[in-house]
């Protein structure tokens, strides 16, 4: 704000003839170029700032509206230029008000004591009675909650973490709110200890308190008709909408609540839609979908899901409470009326139809359908990879990530095939040759995991698993090779060596990031050890990870492909690597080969109605 002076007899004098109160003018201040004018029936108490009223709005329907303060009461309020503020039914209390913002119909906006607006709020996430809470801030990432969550076996990386979201909830502690420039709050009722930022809109939100809206001009947030929020925080770019009741809840950029959604100690991070249904206990990553009234996602851990009409999860058996939890790897579905009871686990890419009770680890066996029959769970192994719907999903993805906001909370990596899920069809190949090995080649059923895996599921899962290995291999060599003139085999090697060390071994993925376990074991000795100590450290080295994905994605690449085609990078000729395209050739030409053959189902004569 402009340097302030105080106001003039005349201009006391012309507010109080507009039926303005103040007990003690001497403490209102003013901006240079003040114009008592569009102040009318309005009571000020504390120390007031206003700046100046100049400008027009024009409202939707093409009506104009001069910046004004009008029936209003305003306590202790630092008000900027070109404003709007009227028919406030109670007051407007401790709050620092931006330039350009249009606030009516409003019952009250208040900060009653210091506060963090959110900040430091524990969301008992996963086990719902408790164990494995985040205490959730601004800038909150998937992969920070999904350590804070998960990591509860190593105690002082957990009170390390603590303590840094202490810190930044105390640092941005305050007792007076704010309301950031070119705001819209309409037709609201109660408004305590929340920070809104700019260019945030808020039309007939029934309940907000302590939270923050973290709005900006690249990514502005909506809150909309009947939303009661307590105890959140809202990134930039999300949309909470139709009635939507959260309450300790962080709401990650670019979400999408709307149609009467219900959420409790639940966290959402980026491009989640929840809609008509409910949540407890939710760990939502990026791309976690839901839109049906029906459904119930509770205690689970999910990413890149879409969740059918009518799925459920238990986290208690009637026992000992809801102490239970479950994870649902990345890329999975549910059919309708699916339903799991936890604790369970499964793989990533995985399709789950119908209801299973028999708590299986499925999470080496990627890419699968769970199948309900006759009460027990029979495992399709690797069957997924042949479905349109996977490819349609890794390619939908990214074309639908809505973040607009240039700083980025969550990285993500949309990868189908990846060193983590390579590395699963690995040891899924291991599995299978193993309960060959056991039951005999012949047997016409396995049992893996509680699950039944039928003779010639299992042979299919083998074969589609050789595939999809090729494939990626196949893919990283040509990546790693492609644009190069070669004039010698010792070119081919020179090449073929990796940049780094860093990638082999086993690769974890943390909510969205795909990275080597090395890497994020390093960071979290770093923090236990205090070497990495604030949040933005702990960002930066997520991101680091994130854009050197592909040099550190070879790595792990050229061991597998030495390993799995046995040469050596002092003996590999071009005609192995020529050998080795070969291979990746055959394999993406029968892979899309099924794809186009499932996906012409769609347009079967069966399917040709109306």
């Amino acid at each position: 704000m402009q340097e302030l002076r105080s106001l003039t007899p005349q201009e006391i004098e012309r507010l109080q003839s507009q039926n303005c109160e103040c007990a003690d003018w001497t403490r209102v201040k003013v901006s240079a170029g003040f114009n008592p004018h569009f102040i009318k029936n309005t009571r000020f108490s504390g120390k007031i700032k206003l700046g100046v009223l100049e400008n027009e709005f024009e409202l939707a329907g093409g009506l104009k509206k001069h910046s004004c303060i009008n029936n209003a009461v305003i306590h202790n309020c630092e008000i900027g230029n070109n404003v709007v503020i009227e028919n406030i039914q109670n007051y407007i209390a401790n709050y620092l008000i931006g330039d350009n913002c249009f606030i009516q119909n409003v019952d009250v906006i208040l900060v009653d004591a210091k506060t963090t607006f959110g900040n430091g709020t524990e969301v008992n996430v996963l086990n719902e009675s408790g164990g494995r809470e985040v205490h959730i801030h601004d800038k909150l990432s998937a992969h920070f909650a999904y350590v804070y969550a998960l990591y509860r076996h190593r105690p002082n990386l957990i009170k390390r973490m603590k303590a840094m979201v202490d810190y930044y909830a105390g640092k941005h502690a305050s007792d007076m709110g704010s309301i950031g420039n070119d705001a819209m709050i309409v037709n609201v009722g109660y408004i305590k200890n929340v920070r809104i930022g700019s260019f945030c809109k808020i039309t007939g939100a029934m309940k907000l308190k302590n939270g923050s809206i973290n709005s900006n001009k690249q990514a502005p947030v909506y809150v909309g008709r009947n939303v009661i929020a307590e105890d959140f925080i809202i990134s930039s770019g999300s949309r909470i909408d139709g009635g939507c009741i959260i309450s300790r809840c962080f709401i990650g950029q670019a979400c999408h609540l709307d149609h009467g959604y219900s959420a409790s100690d639940s966290l959402f991070f980026s491009n989640c839609q929840g809609e008509n249904g409910e949540a407890c206990a939710l760990f939502a990553g990026p791309y976690t979908v839901t839109h049906h009234k029906s459904t119930l996602l509770i205690a689970g851990m999910f990413s890149f899901m879409n969740a059918g009409s009518g799925s459920n999860q238990s986290n208690h058996m009637y026992k000992l409470g809801p102490i239970h939890q479950g994870i649902v790897e990345r890329g999975a579905k549910t059919t309708s009326n699916s339903y799991v009871l936890w604790p369970a686990k499964v793989g990533p890419f995985s399709l789950i139809l119908g209801r299973h009770y028999h708590h299986s680890d499925t999470s080496n066996l990627p890419f699968s359908y769970l199948v309900e029959n006759n009460n027990a769970t029979h495992l399709a192994p690797a069957i997924n990879l042949k479905s349109v719907g996977t490819i349609r999903d890794a390619k939908k993805w990214p074309e639908r990530d809505k973040r607009k906001d240039p700083d980025k909370l969550d990285f993500i990596n949309f990868n189908l095939l990846s060193p983590y899920t390579i590395q699963k069809v690995f040891a899924g190949v291991s599995i299978l040759k193993n309960l060959q090995a056991t039951a005999g080649e012949t047997s016409e059923i396995y049992t893996y995991q509680s699950c039944i895996i039928k003779n010639a599921a299992l042979k299919r899962g083998l074969e589609l698993y050789e595939i999809v290995i090729h494939k990626f291999l196949g893919n990283s060599i040509i990546k790693r090779l492609e644009n190069t003139r070669f004039t010698s085999n010792e070119e081919v090697r020179d090449r073929l060596k990796p940049d780094t060390t860093v990638g082999s071994g086993e690769w974890i993925d943390i909510s969205g990031l795909i990275a080597p376990k090395s890497e994020i074991d390093h960071l979290l000795c770093q923090i236990e050890s205090g070497e990495v100590s604030k949040l933005k450290e702990i960002n930066n080295v997520f991101k680091q990870l994130h854009e050197q994905y592909y040099t550190l994605e070879w790595t792990w690449a050229w061991e597998k492909i030495q390993e799995f085609y046995s040469v050596t990078p002092e003996t590999i000729t071009a005609e192995d690597v020529i050998a080795i395209v070969e291979k990746w050739k055959t394999s993406v030409v029968k892979l899309d080969e099924m794809i186009y053959t499932d996906a012409k189902k769609e347009f079967s004569l069966s399917f040709k109605t109306g």
